[in-house]
C-alpha cells in the first residue's frame, strides 16, 4: 500500500466526513499561507467540487485536497480534530513544523526535500 503525503487520525475522518455530508462539500482543500507573528499559516476552506490542481487524498472515505504549494511543507504531516472545552477544530502535527508562536494561530515551516515528497510518489 503506496503513502500519503498526509495521513488522518480516526477523529479527523469523523469529522472531515461529517463536514462533507452536512456541508454539501467534496472534502477539504489544505493550504498554506504567509502570516501571523511566526511567517505561515494552515489552511483549511470547503472544497465544492473535485480540486484538479490540488493533490487529493482519500483516508475511509474522508476527501482531503492539498494546495500544490503546500505539499512540500505538508509531507507526513498527521492531521487530528480534538474538541476541548474551550475549543475544536483540527490540529496539525508537522514534522516540518519548526516553531509556533504564543497564540498557537501561525508557525514557522521548513520545506521537505524534494527526494522525500519522490519517494512517496513512487509508491502510487
Amino acid at each position: 500500500m503506496g503513502r500519503s503525503v498526509i495521513s488522518l487520525t480516526e477523529a479527523a475522518v469523523d469529522r472531515i466526513k461529517d463536514i462533507m455530508k452536512t456541508k454539501n462539500a467534496c472534502g477539504i482543500l489544505i493550504g498554506i499561507k504567509k502570516g501571523g507573528c511566526a511567517g505561515m499559516e494552515y489552511t483549511i476552506t470547503l472544497a465544492k467540487e473535485k480540486m484538479h490542481d490540488a493533490d487529493a487524498v482519500e483516508i475511509n472515505g474522508a476527501h482531503v485536497f492539498i494546495a500544490r504549494d503546500a505539499i512540500l511543507f505538508l509531507l507526513g504531516t498527521q492531521i487530528d480534530y480534538e474538541v476541548t472545552t474551550l475549543r475544536s477544530g483540527f490540529i496539525f502535527n508537522n514534522p516540518n513544523q519548526i516553531s509556533a508562536c504564543g497564540c498557537g494561530e501561525s508557525v514557522e515551516i521548513r520545506p521537505a526535500s524534494q527526494n522525500k515528497l519522490n519517494k512517496i510518489y513512487e509508491n502510487h
